[in-house]
């Protein structure tokens, strides 16, 4: 009988561990072409990332239910109730990443009309490609329990924080020079912080699955990169 439980408590999770692995595919899809739709100036991508977060959304939705039926139903306890609580977080910030996607991909509506700033496009494209790759590898992480490769992603945010405070000096160093960079700045500067919040929500996945790996969090305080104080977007 307790092994018929397991057995069926065991596809359950794999059941949800499918849902989070789809609904990290699409968030990764999201990122790219919302990345791709600004240096390209493409508003029909830009369209596209907008409509494709409902996807996104239900999907978190439908995790969240998977999650309360096998609670309900098996009563999880100790390492079986950390996973379906990891699930859940990272069902969370997934959804949270997927609409820091949407976010950059309305701004890129705005943004037609206006060139690029002294190359920040191909700047701000190679920071949520970080990002991107930073995400795929801890969700592979969770899948294969490794411990080691959530806490590589979540050191490597410190490098997404530098690359956001080289554009942040960027922004303002051409603001300065010509008051007329100042909207395009602004739009870019959000954009830029949008990817830094996508880096600490990446981070936060990594630090749930080494808490799910060793039953503990991180120790030490990861280290953050990012020293600004800038305005920043309220949405």
């Amino acid at each position: 009988m307790n092994e018929h439980i397991s057995s069926a408590y065991d596809r359950d999770l794999e059941a949800i561990t499918t849902l989070i692995m789809k609904m990290g595919g699409l968030v990764e899809d999201a990122i790219i072409k919302s990345a791709k739709s600004l240096s390209d100036r493409d508003v029909e991508l830009a369209e596209e990332v907008r409509k494709g977060d409902k996807a996104i959304d239900a999907l978190e939705e439908q995790i969240n239910e998977e999650a309360a039926r096998v609670i309900a139903l098996r009563a999880p306890v100790s390492k079986d109730l950390r996973t379906i609580l990891t699930v859940l977080r990272l069902a969370a910030s997934l959804e949270r990443i997927g609409d820091y996607a949407k976010n950059i991909a309305k701004r890129t509506s705005v943004l037609v009309e206006m060139g690029s700033v002294n190359g920040s496009d191909v700047s701000l494209r190679r920071m949520a490609r970080e990002v991107q790759v930073m995400m795929k590898e801890t969700l592979d992480a969770y899948v294969r329990g490794d411990a080691d490769l959530a806490e590589d992603v979540r050191q490597r945010d410190q490098e997404v924080d530098q690359m956001y405070n080289g554009l942040f000096r960027e922004f303002l160093t051409f603001m300065m020079e010509d008051p007329r960079n100042i909207t395009a700045c602004m739009h870019l500067h959000f954009i830029a912080k949008n990817i830094e919040r996508m880096g600490d929500l990446t981070t936060n996945m990594a630090e749930q699955v080494i808490y799910l790996v060793t039953g503990s969090m991180p120790d030490e305080a990861r280290p953050k990169g990012d020293k600004t104080s800038f305005v920043t977007d309220p949405h």
